[in-house]
């Protein structure tokens, strides 16, 4: 009974041994579960969280690209302002470019109108021009011909019509008052000279007739300048007497309207090649003639032969010396006069003034 017992016993205890062992394996295999579970899932975790810095570090990147965009973006945008305000600027400019072109237009208008008056004006002009130069042709021709042949023994240059005469005629020496030679030479002269000037084809564009006495360089000035208004007076008080039988009483009121006289003293001398005065050329008296609208003509050839700039007129008589008032002598008649203080009348004077300005 007792041996029975023990074996119960033993098989008892041999039973809760096996079940333990099967417990303990159960509990190792679940340990073992467990722990390939969580060193699966920790090798999950490391690459999860290796994916996540990938993840984190293209974000970065991402970040920096889209960073650099951003400020790839915002210089472009300011460009674009940059140039949205050029082209604001250059609207403005343009917009002040056509005002401009249409304030030209109208001022090219304007002086398109302006052009065309003044090119009638010139047109006008340069008809004058034309029949100033075709007289003051004609007269020279005329001149020549009267006194090409004359007894007179006198000269027309072709280009100037200046006439020349022997410088001892009209004067002695340091003397004011004609001689019977200069008033012979008058008496003969000045009636076939007005025939011309004074006749109905010339007379109304004769502007004035001036006698200007002229000397040379000896003696003062003002001594000089009293002795050739004194000569210049007396070839004209001679030529405006009607007890002389120059002229008739309808030729002297006519020149009275034209004729003047003045003194020049040696401000104008004759010149000889070298530059030295020619005393004795110097010692005259010239009878000038002007046309009418000379001065005006004489300005329009200025202005053509500058290019534009106008210094006024300026005209001269054929030994240098202007006429009254600036005018532009076409023609002189030389008569003689001696300096008050030369030493005696000089020789003739043949040679013909040559600084008159041509005209056209």
């Amino acid at each position: 009974m007792k041996r029975i017992s023990n074996r119960k016993n033993d098989e008892e205890t041999t039973y809760w041994l096996s079940y333990s062992d099967m417990m303990a394996g159960l509990l190792l295999t679940f340990v073992l579960i467990i722990s390939l579970t969580v060193l699966h899932g920790s090798i999950k975790y490391d690459q999860k969280q290796e994916e996540l810095m990938g993840k984190q570090r293209e974000l970065v990147i991402q970040s920096e690209e889209l960073e650099n965009e951003r400020l790839t973006v915002a210089d472009q945008q300011a460009v674009l302002n940059a140039q949205e305000a050029k082209l604001a600027e250059q609207a403005q400019e343009l917009a002040m470019q056509r005002a401009t072109l249409e304030k030209q237009e109208k001022d090219l208008t304007t002086q398109s109108e302006l052009l065309k008056e003044l090119t009638d004006i010139m047109n006008s002009q340069q008809e004058k021009l034309d029949r100033i130069i075709g007289v003051r042709s004609e007269l020279i021709e005329e001149l020549s011909r009267e006194f090409s042949s004359s007894s007179l023994q006198v000269g027309v240059d072709e280009q100037t019509g200046a006439i020349s005469m022997d410088s001892s005629i009209l004067f002695e020496y340091n003397a004011d008052e004609l001689k019977d030679s200069g008033k012979e030479f008058l008496s003969a002269f000045l009636p076939r000279y007005t025939s011309i000037l004074l006749s109905d084809k010339y007379a109304e564009y004769i502007s004035e007739i001036i006698i200007e006495g002229h000397t040379d360089d000896s003696g003062t000035y003002l001594f000089n300048l009293d002795l050739s208004q004194r000569r210049a007076y007396s070839v004209a008080e001679y030529c405006l007497d009607p007890e002389n039988n120059v002229l008739d009483a309808s030729q002297i009121q006519t020149l009275q309207s034209v004729l003047s006289s003045s003194g020049r003293s040696f401000s104008s001398p004759i010149l000889n090649e070298n530059g030295t005065i020619n005393a004795s050329a110097s010692r005259r008296v010239e009878i000038l003639f002007r046309l009418k609208d000379e001065e005006m003509i004489r300005e329009m050839i200025d202005i053509l032969n500058n290019g534009g700039s106008t210094d006024g007129p300026s005209g001269s008589s054929g030994s240098g010396s202007s006429g009254p008032s600036g005018s532009s002598v076409t023609g002189s008649v030389i008569g003689p006069a001696t300096s008050g203080s030369a030493a005696g009348p000089g020789g003739a004077v043949n040679t013909p003034i040559a600084d008159i300005p041509s005209q056209g």
